[in-house]
């Protein structure tokens, strides 16, 4: 795919620099800098005019750039231009501004001096980006003709709180119920459904990546058909090759999965990229995995603001599943959602990582106890979200009812100081 990218920079010496840098750069067709600003906002608001098609893939935002500051005139593309991305070219490379450029709406920094590896990279990564909004915001006739299935995402807020435990009961609970399930793991770098379900295998989500039309056959070719009967789509062992899944790949496979199987649960891990954002846009239901905890409430809520900014997915259309949740815990569901603004779940999966630590460390999470309370709310949530239909009373445990979970561990009350102080610190 050819990128095209529109420098800003103003200094013509560091224009002139870049640009033969650009000129390296493989598959890259750069246009001629922009000395300024307004400039540039008029050239993208031209070509925004003609078709979104227009727009450059990438611009690159020089750190000397007037008359409006650099940081401002990211946040001015990123706003007005949601289709581009934005990488800054600065000399700071200290995590305060690294921070600033990622609230202002850039998809990298490029530190000076440049290097060709560097610039490449960066200038990859936000051209991703950008084609994975572009085929979100010019989505139209792209849903499968053919039986259409349905998509659950499982996404973390941040690692390490249960979302490929999640995904992996939800799988389950929907093939127990008799349903067709594969089970796609889109955590490309550190995926590990397969370590979860003692498997061994060859193929990977990332060998269908280059394949331009697939097959019912090239498809059963790539899954791997667990004795559970859920069929598994698995994230390469060599952590690289993850980057072979582009959006585009991954709207394929998800398309091609949907048209095979009743349901298909993803699992995202907790590190956004172009292909499980794609797979989150596409999906019937999005799921959010937290923690209650300030630092994951952070997440989740940062998690839907980024969704909400690219116009993934609105925050109303997101579920929050809390995890190792406890009645005696401060962050309660019901806290839960007044933070991130998205619907929580109905059923809350107790803490009792016990009942589940055998299971994890043989690999055999398909055969954790009937009895366990984990797997019960886990199956209870997959009826709850439609995914399976499970016997009349089962899988109480770990609803919420309202205002009950909002209440203290201390005689009961509800602790409604205690309350508005943690939902601020977990707001900001």
């Amino acid at each position: 795919m050819t990128t095209r990218i529109l420098p800003a920079i103003g200094d013509p010496e560091a224009a002139r620099s870049v640009t033969t840098l650009l000129s390296r750069l493989p598959d890259a067709e750069p246009s001629a800098p922009v000395a300024d600003s307004t400039q540039l906002i008029d050239t993208l608001g031209r070509l925004a005019g003609e078709s979104l098609d227009e727009l450059p893939e990438v611009v690159l935002v020089h750190e000397r750039i007037g008359p409006v500051p650099a940081l401002d005139l990211v946040r001015e593309v990123a706003l007005r231009f949601p289709a581009v991305g934005v990488v800054l070219i600065t000399s700071d490379a200290s995590p305060g501004l690294f921070s600033a450029a990622m609230d202002s709406g850039a998809r990298g920094l490029a530190v000076l001096p440049l290097g060709v590896e560097e610039l490449a990279h960066r200038v990859q990564a936000a051209a991703q980006w950008s084609v994975g909004v572009r085929r979100h915001l010019g989505a139209g006739g792209e849903e499968p003709t053919g039986p259409a299935g349905t998509v659950v995402t499982v996404t973390g807020a941040k690692g390490g709180v249960g979302t490929t435990v999640t995904a992996v009961q939800l799988a389950l609970a929907a093939a127990a119920s008799g349903r067709t399930v594969a089970l796609a793991d889109m955590d490309m770098q550190t995926g590990d459904v397969a370590s979860y379900l003692d498997v061994q295998f060859r193929r990977s989500i990332a060998d269908l990546a280059a394949v331009s039309d697939i097959s019912p056959r090239v498809l059963s070719d790539a899954v791997f058909s667990h004795p559970t009967g859920v069929a598994l789509l698995l994230a390469p062992g060599d952590g690289e090759r993850g980057e072979e899944v582009t959006d585009r790949s991954a709207r394929q496979i998800v398309r091609a999965l949907r048209s095979r199987y009743e349901v298909v649960v993803i699992d995202c891990g907790s590190q956004m990229h172009g292909a499980n954002a794609a797979a989150v846009e596409m999906a019937d239901t999005a799921l959010l995995v937290t923690t209650p905890d300030v630092v994951a409430v952070r997440g989740a809520k940062r998690a839907v603001r980024l969704w909400d900014r690219l116009q993934i997915r609105k925050a109303e259309d997101t579920v929050v599943v809390v995890n190792r949740h406890t009645r005696g815990t401060e962050i309660q569901p019901p806290l839960v959602q007044r933070i991130t603004g998205t619907r929580v779940a109905g059923t809350a999966i107790p803490a009792n990582f016990k009942e589940l630590q055998g299971a994890v460390d043989s690999g055999r999470m398909h055969e954790l106890d009937a009895r366990s309370t984990v797997k019960q709310a886990l199956w209870s949530l997959a009826g709850e979200l439609g995914l399976a239909k499970l016997p009349e009373g089962a899988g109480r445990t770990g609803k919420f009812r309202g205002d009950r979970a909002d209440r203290g561990a201390i005689g009961g009350r509800r602790r409604r100081g205690d309350s508005r102080e943690w939902e601020g610190r977990a707001d900001r």
